[in-house]
């Protein structure tokens, strides 16, 4: 190996000695290896130009940007409409809050209502069987009153026809059917 590098490193002593260039190649004499690169990219360009590659790439880059347009229109509406149905169901839950509070509302109302109806019956209820209550006592108290003022007078009954048996006779009866005979 050290051999070969000794052979290269004199080999280059002797070519910067004599001072020559490399030679490059050269076909027909005047076109180098930069002529046949220059020739070969103008060709390409005007095939391309030709067979109208650069309005092909452009319709192709249309074609790509008319449907990202689109997706992003899609998007947007999209959007849009997610945020109708948000707005919508912010409302909904809201509305239904409103109601739930309404309805407790009115569920406390009808519950003060029947509290007090419930009071005021009772109270009604109470009076009545009060009045029931003293009306019986009251029909009691006459009947008691009534069965004394019966007893009364049977026991003044019983009293007059002991006095009246003991004390009238025969000829005070005779007197007293001979007036009524004549007063009629």
């Amino acid at each position: 190996m050290a051999n070969l590098l000794t052979v290269l490193a004199a080999a280059a002593e002797h070519a910067a000695e004599d001072g020559a260039a490399h030679a490059g190649p050269v076909a027909f004499g005047f076109i180098g290896p930069v002529g046949w690169v220059a020739l070969a990219m103008t060709t390409l360009i005007l095939i391309a130009i030709y067979f109208k590659a650069p309005r092909m790439l452009a319709s192709g880059l249309d074609a790509s940007i008319a449907e990202i347009k689109n997706q992003l229109a899609e998007a947007k509406a999209l959007r849009a409409e997610a945020e109708v149905l948000r707005k919508e169901y912010a409302d909904k839950i809201a509305n239904a809050e409103k109601d739930a509070l309404a309805m407790l509302e009115h569920a406390r109302r009808e519950a003060e209502a029947i509290v007090s109806k419930a009071e005021a019956d009772t109270t009604a209820v109470i009076v009545r069987r009060e009045k029931m209550a003293e009306e019986k006592i009251a029909a009691a108290e006459r009947g008691a009153v009534a069965d004394l003022r019966i007893k009364a007078a049977e026991a003044a009954a019983i009293a007059a026809r002991g006095i009246i048996a003991e004390k009238h006779t025969a000829q005070a009866d005779k007197a007293l059917v001979d007036g009524a005979i004549s007063a009629i």
